[in-house]
């Protein structure tokens, strides 16, 4: 184990601090979907605590879609290494949302059910925030999603209060790239699992995604200039709700 490289702890704990993620006594979820994201969002948070000068309990859970294979194990091998409280949950979500959907709306309803049992999860565990691990290119791919898809100008935002504040979602990524997780991930030998749904690469956001890619390789300031136009809206140049055609 090496310690958190100085990049990624930087804007971590900008995300941290700006955002007011972490308080002492906290007990957070980190709600694991397999991934390097998730994953590396959990070696990070219990690294984390060993500098804090706050006090907070961790517990992964991981929702197994029910797409069938060995996903369950193979989370439970990497988080096994990485932190100690777990909780791994098989569920047919993933199955039931595609048969009910004809796998046009599938993701949404999937990831919704998703959502749903994990604020479920948090209550029963006495969790008073669940973490995910979405970063930087997820909030700006969020974005164009919301524009293209939703007719909004919308998009994740770093900590979002629920349930009357009982409950928060907290993304302490939120200002790091892919690339600068994948690195870490691969120093701390992390392995990520795959995403068994037959859906995972035609979604609208990876249709948004290589999009994006492509634009960022021939520009490679946009990336920086959407993520900060986020924190920059002039409303007085947006139309008003009477303005639609």
């Amino acid at each position: 184990m090496t310690a958190i490289p100085k990049q990624i702890n930087r804007l971590v704990g900008q995300a941290m601090h700006q955002y007011k993620m972490l308080a002492d006594r906290d007990r957070v979820m980190i709600a694991v979907s397999g991934g390097i994201d998730s994953l590396v969002l959990t070696w990070l948070l219990h690294e984390w605590r060993k500098k804090a000068p706050i006090h907070y309990e961790l517990l992964a859970v991981h929702l197994d879609m029910g797409f069938g294979g060995n996903e369950i194990k193979l989370v439970e091998a990497q988080l096994t290494r990485l932190t100690t409280e777990i909780i791994l949950e098989k569920t047919d979500f993933g199955p039931r949302a595609l048969e009910a959907e004809d796998g046009k709306s599938g993701c949404f309803h999937c990831a919704r059910k998703r959502r749903n049992r994990l604020f479920a999860l948090a209550k029963e565990h006495g969790c008073n925030k669940i973490a995910f691990g979405h970063h930087k290119e997820d909030i700006i791919e969020t974005l164009f999603l919301n524009i293209f898809y939703s007719g909004n100008i919308s998009t994740m935002v770093p900590r979002q209060e629920l349930f009357n504040g009982e409950l928060a979602i907290i993304r302490p990524l939120a200002f790091a790239t892919k690339q600068a997780i994948i690195e870490l991930g691969k120093l701390q030998d992390i392995v990520p699992v795959a995403n068994p749904c037959r859906l995972s690469n035609e979604s609208n956001r990876v249709k948004i995604r290589s999009w994006l890619d492509t634009l960022y390789e021939q520009e490679p300031k946009v990336q920086a200039n959407i993520f900060a136009s986020l924190a920059n809206v002039k409303t007085d140049y947006l139309l008003t709700q009477t303005d639609k055609a």
